[in-house]
Order: C-alpha cells, then sequence, then structure tokens
C-alpha cells in the first residue's frame, strides 16, 4: 500500500524539512517578520503576523496552486503546512472574535 498524503506531509515536516530548515516556528517567525516589512514599507501598514498564519498563507498558496492545476505535491504540501502551523501553536483570539465562535 503506497503513502498516503498525510504519511507523506508527517514524514516530511518531521524528516527532511525538519533536518533542513529547523521548528517551523523559527522558520516562519523570520518569514513572517520579512512580510511584515515588506508591507509596511509598500502599503505603510503595520500587520502583525505570527508564524502559525504563516504557514496558513503557504496553505493558501497550495490552494490557488490546486485549483488551477490538481496535483498531489500541492495536497501533500497544504498537509504539511497545517502540521507547521500546528507545531508554532496559534494566536489566541482576540475576545470579540472569541465570544462570537463561543
Amino acid at each position: 500500500m503506497s503513502e498516503s498524503i498525510l504519511q507523506e506531509a508527517q514524514r516530511l515536516v518531521h524528516g527532511d524539512r525538519g533536518a533542513s530548515y529547523g521548528h517551523p516556528g523559527d522558520d516562519y517567525r523570520a518569514t513572517t517578520d520579512m512580510w511584515r516589512a515588506m508591507i509596511l514599507r509598500r502599503y505603510g501598514v503595520d500587520v502583525p503576523l505570527t508564524a502559525d498564519f504563516g504557514c496558513l498563507m503557504m496553505v493558501a498558496v497550495k490552494l490557488s496552486r490546486e485549483a488551477g492545476k490538481p496535483q498531489r505535491d500541492n495536497r501533500v504540501d497544504a498537509a504539511g503546512y497545517l502540521e507547521c502551523a500546528d507545531m508554532c501553536g496559534g494566536k489566541p483570539l482576540r475576545p470579540e472574535v472569541a465570544r462570537e465562535a463561543g
């Protein structure tokens, strides 16, 4: 039986990618710091971005690609980015959002 998409994503995140790039919290904290600086420079808006949100943004990239040209790689990577988001921990919801969700 072949490896599932989730198994492949798990293997990559906790294997080769983890060994190459370290913990996703460190990697995506640096990435979101760069995105934040670029948004501020271009649009004059300071948007605080968290590492887990950076991972979610990458899921959006993969969903866009999947919508245009479906490939297993898009789905594996999207699952992997969700695993990374989980590893980064989520930012608590703002109180007003938490009340609405709750």
